[in-house]
Formats: C-alpha cells, sequence, structure tokens
C-alpha cells in the first residue's frame, strides 16, 4: 500500500535494522560516574545520507557525516541517545514528528563510527 506522505513510509522502505541505545549512568567507585549505553529496542530504518565534513581535531584530520534517519513512531526517542547499526554509531541531534500524525520519526544524527 503506498503512502500519502511525499517523502514515502512505506513499511518496505524501511530496511535497515538499527538498535536504539540511551546513556546510563553508574558509579565509577571514586565518586564520579560512568557513561555507558543499554539497548532499549531493535527498530526496522531508513538511512539516508545527507552531508559530510573534514575537520582538523589534536592535529588530525577528522571525517564526520549527518544523517537523516527515518522509522516508526515510538515514545521516547530522544536527543542524546544514539542508534547502532553494527560498527555504525550514529548520534541523535534532533527528532520529530513530521506530520505530527504519530506514524514515523525522523531523527536527524551525525555518525560516530567506525
Amino acid at each position: 500500500m503506498a503512502s500519502n506522505h511525499p517523502n514515502g513510509s512505506e513499511v518496505g522502505a524501511l530496511r535497515r535494522r538499527l538498535v536504539l541505545e540511551a546513556p546510563v549512568a553508574s558509579a565509577d567507585g571514586l565518586g564520579g560516574t560512568t557513561q555507558a549505553f543499554a539497548t532499549i529496542a531493535a527498530l526496522w530504518a531508513r538511512v539516508e545520507w545527507l552531508s559530510g565534513a573534514e575537520q582538523w581535531r589534536r592535529g588530525r584530520p577528522e571525517q564526520s557525516a549527518t544523517h537523516r534517519v527515518t522509522l516508526r513512531w515510538r515514545a521516547g526517542v530522544d536527543a542524546g541517545q544514539r542508534l547502532r547499526d553494527g560498527d555504525h554509531l550514529y548520534d541523535i541531534r534532533a527528532v520529530a514528528d513530521p506530520d505530527g500524525d504519530r506514524r514515523r520519526l525522523v531523527c536527524l544524527v551525525r555518525e560516530l563510527g567506525p
């Protein structure tokens, strides 16, 4: 069944299986905390490359890429969480329900790895 949305939200377009992860702080035993990530859910998504750039950091070139990730709407997806696709990590920077109808979410992400 075709979608009425111009960007499309057909189930068949969501072909990548990503893992949603949320930060979890735990005591480090020295009075501070360490941050790890816990798996929240596995999701089907579409990942689209938006842009890339190279910048110098600590005297070395570093590449960065931004992507748009579209997935079925679900509560609790927020900036600060991340998406994992195998060895690739995507830091979620912004989340929107573009139509306001709770059918899909669009996440703007920055790739962290591999």
